[in-house]
């Protein structure tokens, strides 16, 4: 399926059992529920998906049980997040043979490589398939950055074809355009400058809180492709204190909690992650609370 690129896409979450084995079925029906609401794709194994918790052959089973489970409706990406560039090259090549639509692929982790390692590495898992590829930008949670230079020297691969941007800076919306023009599909990765994002120039928007509040995401993006600024800001101002959940080093937690809060699914997540507890579940659970007491009409005037 030709991957759009642009309006909302998930980084959905995966769900588990008590036990902590995949529950792919509590993932699927978690999906179908997004899919109803109106998402435009869906990234699987990203950050949210808990990408480095599952085995090699875990996320393989997530991708075939997605694939199959969506059966052409929506594009399907999966995250590629691996901590050499040859294991990323070898999942970028299965996840084709899986059946994914297009990657968003991440620098190698846990080593922090300079400019010319990044490009390199980007450049050798373009060459293991032939997936469109998300480049994702992340330098806050992942201490690599890929500027707007690095992707002007990056244009000459095809397989290039979206940027989600993540560093927390709305001015590399348009630092991107001044080195690169149109040459990519830029999209929103940070869940509260969404807004501010979107005005400058960002054509999608990979959303984590859209796994808890599918259908108020998707009318914050209507309002926004229908100029609509006015409601929409209202809308923004409601979302926001759960859209800053996405920006905290819990974020898996806190997504995964708003998640169960709002009865599409569990909390569990995988070691070394655990469950709130104390005065910041009760902290967190208030904002959800809160957010859920108020949530706005869902409609476009």
């Amino acid at each position: 399926m030709k991957v759009d690129w642009t309006g909302v896409y998930p980084a959905a979450v995966t769900h588990f059992h008590q036990d902590e084995s995949l529950d792919l079925p509590a993932t699927m029906s978690h999906l179908e529920k997004m899919i109803d609401a109106g998402i435009h794709g869906v990234i699987m194994l990203g950050t949210v998906g808990e990408n480095c918790s599952l085995s090699y052959d875990e996320k393989l089973q997530v991708l075939r049980a997605t694939v199959e489970h969506v059966n052409g409706r929506i594009p399907v990406l999966t995250g590629v997040a691996e901590c050499s560039t040859k294991l990323a090259c070898h999942f970028a090549a299965d996840s084709q043979t899986a059946g994914v639509d297009g990657m968003m692929v991440l620098p190698a982790m846990v080593y922090k490589s300079d400019p010319r390692e990044t490009i390199t590495h980007f450049r050798s898992v373009a060459g293991a398939s032939d997936l469109p590829i998300m480049c994702y930008n992340n330098p806050v949670s992942y201490g690599v950055d890929i500027t707007p230079e690095m992707f002007a020297d990056m244009a000459d691969e095809e397989k290039f074809v979206a940027i989600k941007e993540s560093s927390e800076n709305p001015r590399r919306i348009t630092d991107l355009r001044n080195a690169c023009g149109d040459r990519y599909t830029l999209l929103c990765g940070v869940d509260d400058l969404v807004m501010e994002s979107f005005i400058l120039g960002a054509e999608g928007w990979v959303s984590g809180l859209v796994n808890a509040f599918p259908h108020e995401n998707r009318l914050l993006w209507d309002l926004l492709q229908a100029d609509d600024f006015a409601q929409a800001r209202e809308v923004y101002q409601w979302y926001t204190p759960l859209l800053h959940l996405d920006t905290h080093v819990k974020l898996v937690q806190y997504i995964k909690l708003a998640v169960a809060e709002c009865g599409y699914g569990s909390e569990l997540t995988r070691a070394p992650r655990l469950p709130l507890e104390g005065a910041e579940r009760d902290q967190i659970l208030n904002i959800i609370r809160q957010g859920i007491e108020a949530r706005p009409a869902l409609s476009v005037s």
